[in-house]
């Protein structure tokens, strides 16, 4: 994965400016009928990296549990703009662009490093509940300190 530090990626107007990095190699379970990357995958791939950049923040499972927090979907915008195949080398960016007392935003880039070509955009919208019982919450306070280290609130 030589070129990754090559990509140009689309970068918020606000927020994180440096994106976390996961990288991606296509395996043959990641293949639908087509012979391409089924789009379930790319789901699958943009939550993988959400909780990867988390636990980079040091948000974990097991502090979500302790601070009974549950960062839900509320709305997930995915824009499938090219395909990838077995054997693809790829990288997935994401970026925390803002957050607030209940919700979060990030933004998520799919590029194959081959030819730094994206093949996926995504952006999505999280809101705190409890995950005891699923109410709306306010982000806890050691939540937040974690976000302002990608992003500061404000």
């Amino acid at each position: 994965m030589d070129n990754a530090g090559a990509l140009n990626w689309s970068y918020p107007e606000q927020g994180q400016q440096e994106p976390f990095l996961l990288p991606i190699t296509v395996s043959s379970d990641a293949i639908d009928h087509y012979g391409h990357v089924n789009n379930a995958v790319y789901l699958k791939w943009l939550e993988e990296a959400g909780w990867a950049h988390l636990n980079q923040l040091e948000v974990t499972l097991e502090r979500y549990q302790a601070w009974d927090v549950a960062m839900v979907v509320h709305r997930h915008e995915l824009d499938y703009v090219g395909p990838a195949h077995e054997g693809d080398q790829l990288m997935m960016a994401t970026w925390l662009e803002r957050h607030n007392r209940i919700s979060a935003f990030r933004r998520f880039e799919l590029k194959r490093i081959s030819d730094g070509k994206t093949l996926f955009k995504a952006y999505s919208h999280y809101v705190c509940t409890t995950m005891s019982g699923g109410k709306a919450r306010r982000i806890p306070k050691a939540l937040t300190e974690c976000y302002d280290r990608a992003c500061p609130s404000g």
